[in-house]
């Protein structure tokens, strides 16, 4: 009897492990198997496609004069504030005069010192000349020895040089008198141009420092503000691209409403560098846009984001840019190289090649690379100059299923992208 309960034993361990094998190959199949990758396919299609360069900046006006006073002193009248129009011609700023009044009292006395001294020249030259007329005479008549008339000549000669000397030094002298004439009178300041103050630094009652000593105390700014223009920094990659009279759409930061039209009128040969020497350098160039719309309520120095319009196609091949991808070479991909025994010209070479660009392109449910040549782009297309052909379909998104995931030959399953986002949102809610 235990016999065959050991026997009945034996052939239901044998049956359970047949089974457990079973189920296990039945599982490996099962799951060996490859499940199609969710792709969003989109058809090759005629597009027009506008390339452009972004860059940030500040509005600035087209024109804006510094202020400044050429005479030093106190000031007694400010007759602007910050904000105001003016005109061209209207009185600013009147500086106490007294300091040019005194200094003009100065150069005058100096001046008819000068003009007195002529006289007294003139006075010694004639009586010197005398002399030597009366000397001569003598030594006709051998009444004057040879050592007076030489003494004769010399003193006339010396008083014909001081005269000329104070010949040049009265011209000199009103020279000054002019010149501090002048700067007394710019004591009184006037617009120069029409415009708004957009600037202002001094107030009533202080004083202030001529341009004749130093550089001077700017006092306010005039802006024409009719005119306005943004400058912005631009990559020197992208500036290569930009031209004289493109296309430029400017929003400004504090008015997110107001979109406005603009063209490129000055690109500077001048290069502005930041964090010279360091991993951090940049290398930008200035870019000057001319604003062609209007808006009251723009301010100078205000920060704005430009679009430059540099390149326009109508009617070519494009694809999402999303779907364009760097193609690999198997040879870059491995363990890394040792640099004691790398070959330093081909890492050279490696880094100066530009790899190939692919797309995956769907065809009856499995995905094929394909080489593709790519023109400009926009922010949403890229131009496809060779490699498709128009209503062929390539595959979109996701992006990690075009970088990493899809394979030659690859089994896919068409998804929606309304769907996928759907799919997402409610596993982040589970």
């Amino acid at each position: 009897m235990a016999k065959k309960s050991s026997r009945k034993g034996l052939i239901i361990t044998l049956l359970a492990l047949f089974l457990l094998v079973a189920a296990s190959i039945a599982w490996f199949i099962a799951n060996g198997k490859e499940s199609p990758v969710l792709v969003s396919v989109e058809q090759v299609a005629m597009r027009t496609i506008t390339q452009s360069v972004s860059a940030i900046g500040r509005l600035q006006p087209e024109l804006m004069v510094k202020v400044s006073s050429e005479a030093s002193g106190e000031i007694i009248f400010l007759g602007v504030r910050d904000g105001d129009t003016v005109t061209r011609g209207q009185l600013l700023v009147r500086i106490q005069p007294d300091i040019m009044e005194t200094q003009l009292s100065q150069t005058r006395a100096a001046t008819e010192s000068t003009r007195l001294s002529i006289t007294v020249a003139k006075a010694e030259l004639d009586r010197s000349e005398n002399d030597l007329k009366r000397i001569e005479n003598l030594h006709k008549k051998e009444y004057a020895s040879k050592e007076e008339l030489d003494r004769a000549r010399a003193s006339y000669e010396s008083a014909v040089g001081r005269h000329a000397q104070t010949l040049a030094d009265y011209q000199r002298a009103q020279g000054a008198l002019q010149q501090t004439q002048a700067t007394a009178s710019r004591t009184t300041i006037f617009a120069p141009m029409n415009g708004v103050v957009t600037f202002l630094g001094v107030e009533s009652g202080e004083k202030v420092v001529g341009t004749a000593q130093m550089q001077g105390t700017e006092m306010m700014r005039i802006a024409d503000l009719r005119t306005m223009n943004s400058w912005v920094d631009v990559d020197e990659n992208d500036v290569a691209l930009i031209g004289l009279g493109d296309t430029a759409r400017v929003r400004i930061d504090a008015l997110p409403d107001v979109s406005l039209r603009g063209v490129v009128y000055e690109i500077s040969h001048s290069p502005k560098v930041s964090g010279q020497g360091s991993q951090e350098e940049v290398v930008n160039f200035q870019v000057r846009i001319r604003l062609v719309d209007r808006d009251a309520r723009m301010r100078p120095g205000m920060s704005c984001s430009v679009e430059i319009e540099t390149e326009t196609r109508s009617n070519v091949l494009s694809v999402p840019i999303q779907s364009v991808t760097m193609k690999q070479d198997a040879t870059s991909i491995g363990a890394p190289s040792d640099p004691r025994v790398e070959d330093k010209q081909a890492i050279k070479d490696q880094r100066n090649s530009r790899p190939e660009s692919m797309v995956w392109v769907y065809n009856n449910g499995a995905v094929q690379t394909r080489t593709v040549k790519t023109g400009i782009s926009d922010n949403g297309f890229i131009e496809i100059i060779s490699g498709l052909k128009k209503d062929e379909s390539v595959v979109a998104s996701p992006y990690q299923a075009i970088s990493k995931l899809l394979k030659q030959d690859a089994k896919v399953r068409i998804e929606d992208p309304e769907a996928r986002k759907n799919r997402f949102r409610q596993l982040r809610q589970e």
